[in-house]
């Protein structure tokens, strides 16, 4: 109980620090993992990244490349879609010149990151369950529709360029990462068991890296990522 005759003013409350508008986590494992697919990872995600290669991108063609300089009668029929998995310069552009980030982008946006994540967790050995191209699953990542009038409409050009210390940071962090790979591959084939810690250090790193996306090529807020591995 306070002292009624202390009259020295009570210390300013520090708010919480803002949470990152990217969030990310994995359901660790409670019962033990398959040491067959986990020994055969490598074969059993060729088909699921195959698929995610061709939403990342890709060309299709027919005829003549060259049709704008033939007839449409001696040239054929061409056609050829690719790009990024990520919408990247669009966005920019729109945030640039209109201050608008079209939803239809961000959902595609959002859901294939998710999909994409689903293919990662499952070839780092983290979960068992064979990525799905829509459903949830384990892999929790989610972001919120920005207020593009809210968001700079000049710092998008330059994230790419802010988020430099992150690349250096994050380059030493997955080859941890990838070294915790093998040593739970081991541990897998074993125990069936994926070690917790490495376990959530896994799941940090990949966490990291959403965010510095989030801020740098997604575009979905002004707020710099922390250098942390926790939610």
């Amino acid at each position: 109980m306070p002292d009624p005759s202390d009259t020295r003013p009570a210390a300013p409350t520090v708010p919480p620090p803002e949470p990152y508008p990217l969030t990310f986590s994995v359901d660790y494992p409670e019962g033990p993992l398959n040491r067959l697919t986990s020994f055969f990872r490598w074969i059993w995600i060729i088909p699921i990244g195959i698929v995610a290669a061709l939403v990342s991108s890709g060309e299709f063609s027919f005829g003549s490349p060259n049709a704008a300089a033939e007839t449409a009668e001696r040239a054929g029929f061409y056609f050829s879609a690719g790009g990024m998995a990520i919408l990247f310069l669009p966005v920019l552009l729109m945030l640039v010149f209109r201050g608008k980030y079209p939803r239809w982008w961000f959902d595609w946006n959002l859901n294939v990151t998710r999909f994409l994540n689903r293919v990662g967790v499952y070839a780092l050995l983290l979960r068992d369950e064979y990525p799905s191209t829509d459903d949830e699953q384990a892999v929790h990542l989610d972001f919120a529709y920005p207020d593009a009038q809210r968001l700079d409409r000049i710092l998008p050009i330059f994230k790419w360029f802010l988020a430099i210390p992150h690349y250096f940071v994050l380059f030493f962090l997955w080859i941890g990462a990838l070294v915790c790979t093998v040593i739970a591959w081991f541990a897998i084939l074993f125990t069936a068991r994926y070690p917790r810690a490495l376990f959530d250090y896994v799941v940090g790193v990949i966490r990291w890296s959403l965010r510095v996306e989030a801020y740098a090529f997604l575009l979905i807020t002004d707020m710099y990522p922390p250098f942390s591995l926790s939610e």
